[in-house]
């Protein structure tokens, strides 16, 4: 029933071939293809990441600096702008400290995606819980139509807690829409963080 109603409501909202795909998994609602992780492989084309480089995150300025990259409200202009002033400033261990920076940043965002997914989750299932309640008083509401003599205020008293109900799902189903973008742009972030400070790796 969750999925109905959503469907529906994505409908009005959303490309006809964005609707036509599947939910193949019970627990995520979204449109978008769900993807649980995302490995360091998918975007990092520079060197190596050891153990060494790992630590090297840790350093107060690579993780000062990762965790206002990983920060959406920081513009990707003023982002790039930060990684060229970390780069004036390293010498003969230059492409460890960009690749620990790249890994550190990458950590965060990885968590917040994570994080991101699990709410989605959470919320689909509150939705399902609702869209139960409704569903449950539609069926009440018809048998309370057809009994004699009619109970016109009770009738009436759970047509209007109906509608409220389908209308706060609807909402919430809106809102999904948008909530759903949000991992896939996590993974934009990090893919432009990384090709940025790739272009800063020595050769």
């Amino acid at each position: 029933m969750f999925k109905t109603l959503l469907a529906i409501t994505l409908g009005s909202a959303l490309p006809l071939a964005a609707v036509a795909a599947s939910f193949d998994d019970p627990d995520w609602p979204c449109i978008q293809r769900k993807v649980p992780d995302i490995s360091v492989a998918q975007m990092w084309a520079g060197p190596e990441i050891t153990d060494a480089i790992i630590a090297m995150g840790k350093e107060s300025k690579v993780a000062t600096l990762a965790a206002r990259l990983a920060l959406r409200r920081v513009p990707m202009d003023q982002a790039k702008q930060l990684i060229v002033d970390f780069t004036a400033g390293l010498g003969e261990n230059r492409n460890d400290m960009l690749t620990a920076l790249f890994v550190k940043t990458f950590a965060h965002i990885a968590s917040e995606r994570k994080s991101v997914m699990a709410g989605i989750v959470r919320y689909a299932h509150k939705q399902t819980g609702l869209s139960g309640r409704i569903e449950e008083k539609r069926t009440t509401l018809v048998a309370l139509k057809a009994k004699t003599p009619p109970d016109y205020d009770r009738q009436e008293e759970l047509q209007d807690n109906l509608a409220w109900e389908e209308r706060i799902f609807h909402e919430r189903a809106q809102s999904l829409t948008y909530v759903c973008e949000t991992p896939i742009l996590l993974e934009q972030r990090i893919f432009a963080i990384a090709r940025a400070i790739q272009s800063h790796l020595a050769p």
